[in-house]
């Protein structure tokens, strides 16, 4: 017995075995392939994000240990540091910064203000420290 169909009811694709087509379309592998490149622009950023930090984090320390160093060796040469400016090149891991010293007087005729800054070889400020010392 055959069956009747309806004439307004739809059709739908039949495969050589007799079974329905399966797969996507092209707009869903489209869309699928717009999240993929979406999520991996993301990604990429993010890691690029993470590599500049890095790197600041590295300068930063270096930074930090040329004004201590300076420092240190002030204290222990045990002589009251003049006012005035002072600039020089400091070399750690074979980068070169800008170190500035800037002495002033305090209130206090037995102690100076010591104001360090330190630039990266692009004149891009990386580190302030102040300490005061005292009279040996």
């Amino acid at each position: 017995m055959r069956r009747l169909r309806h004439p307004g009811a739809a059709r739908r694709p039949v495969s050589p075995v007799g079974q329905q087509a399966l797969g996507f379309t092209l707009v869903e592998v489209l869309v699928a392939v717009a999240i993929v490149a979406i999520t991996l622009a993301a990604g990429s950023r993010a890691a690029g994000t993470l590599i500049d930090n890095s790197q600041r984090l590295s300068d930063v320390t270096l930074a930090q240990w040329c004004a201590d160093n300076r420092l240190v060796n002030m204290k222990l040469a045990k002589q009251f540091p003049d006012v005035g400016e002072t600039r020089f090149d400091c070399m750690e891991l074979n980068q070169t910064f800008k170190v500035t010293l800037v002495v002033r007087a305090s209130f206090n005729p037995n102690f100076r203000i010591v104001d360090t800054r330190v630039e990266d070889s692009r004149g891009y400020p990386l580190v302030r420290l102040n300490v005061i010392l005292p009279r040996y």
